[in-house]
């Protein structure tokens, strides 16, 4: 799609690029554990938390991912956008940091659930590239009740605080939700959509967590933007070959870690057996 099809704004630099100083990108998700105000949290110290988020990110970097994602998983059941406590943002924002001093590669901030402005906030503070948000416009139903849009708040927030630089990944036909209610918003429109509102990356999912995105749908939104899109579920080293070339890049967790789901551990052999497989696919190994 043209720049000039938006009809108002010129096409924006590759945020993938300008991030990670290559064109396709393997980027590993740190899944934190409980933080201070969720259900789960007992109590560990955030210097522990900080601990355990710099040795899952050096799995993910030493295995060959080009950057990584750190994400209040575990803070389940998860809050709406708005109802974050200043611990949430503060916590992250500390754990982050931590995660910072590692590399100098893209580093992404993701507050669950669809918490732009408290992602922004932390990413901001901990001198991190980007913050993903799971819905950026629209609305859609999900575990949480109706989940609506965040870009013209978050926008505004990012401005007023000075956080320019930090770059929005937006989900397009976003995971764990049913999309618009009537079902009149097809994945072009939608993916228009989050061009238009100003994101950075689109990301394209599959149903849930650890599930593929089908090379169809990727394929549908790259065809209606101009801006990078990555895949943001259901990687791994076996599906790796056949989807990296149909986008930008990916974002992993599952499949590499110990137990083959999220909440497990970073497996380092497995990490390096995927960005093996992505560098085949057309990735420069980190």
């Amino acid at each position: 799609m043209s720049g000039e099809r938006l009809g108002v704004f010129p096409s924006k630099p590759n945020a993938v690029e300008r991030l990670f100083g290559t064109a396709k990108v393997v980027i590993g998700v740190v899944h934190l554990p409980p933080l201070p105000g969720s259900p789960h949290y007992d109590g560990t110290a955030v210097a522990q938390i900080e601990e355990f988020a710099r040795g899952e990110a050096r799995g993910y970097l030493e295995g060959g991912c080009h950057g990584v994602i750190v994400e209040n998983h575990w803070d389940i059941p998860f809050l709406k956008p708005g109802e974050h406590g200043y611990e949430t943002a503060a916590a992250m924002g500390v754990v982050t940091r931590a995660v910072r001093e590692l590399f100098d590669g893209g580093l992404g901030v993701s507050v669950l659930s669809n918490a732009a402005e408290c992602s922004i906030a932390a990413a901001w503070a901990a001198g991190a590239d980007f913050v993903r948000v799971n819905q950026w416009a629209n609305a859609y139903v999900a575990n949480e009740g109706i989940i609506e849009g965040q870009a013209a708040h978050a926008t505004r927030y990012r401005h007023r605080i000075g956080a320019g630089p930090v770059k929005v990944f937006a989900d397009v036909h976003v995971k764990h939700g049913a999309h618009a209610i009537v079902a009149d918003r097809t994945l072009a429109e939608q993916t228009e959509d989050a061009e238009f509102f100003d994101a950075d990356v689109l990301i394209a999912t599959g149903s849930r967590t650890g599930d593929a995105a089908a090379v169809d749908e990727v394929e549908g939104i790259a065809r209606h933007t101009t801006l990078p899109v990555v895949i943001g579920s259901g990687i791994t080293a076996g599906n790796i070959g056949t989807l990296l070339p149909a986008c930008d890049g990916v974002i992993v967790a599952s499949s590499v870690k110990d137990n083959g789901r999220w909440w497990g551990r970073v497996d380092r052999a497995k990490v390096r057996e995927l960005t093996e497989a992505a560098t085949r696919a057309g990735a420069e190994p980190r």
